[in-house]
């Protein structure tokens, strides 16, 4: 589904989503509002790069951050949850990863990326990626997995 398809499924719904990046530094914001029209749709976006600011605004604890790293299921899903929290969205997208070229290690190596998916009745899920190729293709890949899931957010029980 394009990104024109996945705003009219929302828009049908009458459901709005938030982003919460990472790694991605706002791409799947951009995705989404480079269509004319995603205003009544996209409801907000936070690039929170730091640990600092996943916790300032988004609320993840930093005990979360501490004990299983920025790159994690857990900080994925808190992401989510907080985008949601502290927006007007039905569902917010998450993601947290290592781009590279560099930062990665032997236990959370380049190319690894959770996306979280929260909505506003309590469900959630996380998927874990590990993508392949440079800076770029990472992020890219990241974003495309991450626009599929807001399409199966909606479609989810």
């Amino acid at each position: 589904m394009d990104v024109a398809g996945l705003l009219d499924l929302y828009r049908q719904k009458g459901l709005k989503i938030a982003t919460a990046e990472s790694c991605t530094g706002g791409l799947v914001a951009a995705s989404l509002t480079a269509v004319a029209g995603s205003s009544d749709v996209f409801e907000r976006g936070w690039v929170t790069y730091s640990n600092q600011a996943k916790s300032e605004s988004l609320g993840v604890p930093p005990e979360i951050i501490v004990d299983k790293g920025a790159v994690s299921t857990e900080v994925a899903e808190a992401m989510a949850r907080g985008a949601l929290r502290r927006s007007q969205a039905d569902v917010a997208v998450s993601i947290t990863g290592v781009a590279g070229p560099g930062g990665g290690s032997a236990e959370k190596p380049v190319g690894l990326v959770f996306i979280g998916l929260a909505r506003k009745d309590g469900w959630s899920q996380v998927e874990r990626c590990l993508f392949s190729g440079d800076r770029d293709g990472v992020r890219a890949q990241s974003v495309t997995r991450a626009l599929a899931h807001l399409a199966t957010a909606i479609l989810e029980p």
